[in-house]
């Protein structure tokens, strides 16, 4: 089997920077975790925020932390830093090695999309963002590695496409016609699905995105590899 990961995020239109963060870091037993941090409000003083969370959390993944205490830290972090005055949203999904499982933990109002083979379903039980108290806990689930199984994490930005103009965006029901009538849902590529909303999302808001939007996949693939690691990034330069 293989794991693949893609990215993709945009800024909120007219800002230089997101407030979005992600990150990528290599676990201890071998595995991987993505974090995705979205800081309140946006621009530069969002994007600190999210980069203080996202350097908290893979620095203690790093050091071996297991994924719902790094999110209990990161959050008590802030809290301690901004005095409870500021908020994030917290994405993390890992690839544990020592349990063979995909643990996915969760600080985000905003559901995580799962698909398997047999279907799509939304990770969406109530959850608080950190920040704003001491002792926030995450949600997390846990699913067996498996061929076939996909991840999508996204921060609200995806979420609030075309409310300027009326509409919105139904994630599930995007992913499940994408995979009928775009992609075979074996064969999609991570980074084609991740474009594909993120285009989307850019077309709703009609080319000017009403916020930062980052989206995340994970997928799992009967591939056979080679034993590399590979990691590809691409980033415009204005």
């Amino acid at each position: 089997m293989e794991i693949k990961l893609a990215v993709a995020k945009i800024n909120k239109y007219a800002t230089s920077e997101s407030g979005d963060s992600v990150e990528v870091v290599e676990r201890p037993n071998g595995g991987i975790s993505v974090v995705m941090a979205d800081g309140q409000s946006s621009g530069k003083g969002a994007k600190q925020i999210s980069s203080l969370v996202v350097r908290k959390v893979i620095s203690l993944l790093s050091e071996g932390v297991r994924d719902g205490a790094a999110a209990r830290a990161a959050s008590d972090y802030l809290f301690a830093e901004r005095k409870g005055k500021v908020s994030a949203t917290l994405n993390i999904v890992s690839i544990d090695m020592q349990t063979d499982t995909m643990v996915i933990t969760r600080n985000n109002p905003v559901p995580v999309i799962i698909a398997t083979p047999d279907e799509i379903c939304a990770f969406d039980d109530e959850c608080n963002p950190i920040g704003l108290y001491r002792g926030t806990r995450p949600l997390i689930s846990e699913l067996p590695i498996e061929p076939g199984l996909k991840v999508v994490v996204y921060s609200d930005g995806l979420v609030h496409a075309g409310s300027r103009s009326g509409e919105s965006m139904d994630i599930k029901a995007f992913l499940q016609t994408l995979f009928e009538d775009e992609f075979d849902e074996e064969e999609a590529r991570p980074q084609e699905i991740a474009d594909a909303l993120l285009t989307h999302a850019v077309m709703l808001d009609r080319g000017r995105p009403v916020d930062d939007i980052s989206v995340v996949v994970v997928q799992v693939t009967s591939q056979k590899t080679d034993s590399v690691r590979r990691m590809m990034v691409e980033l415009p330069i204005n």
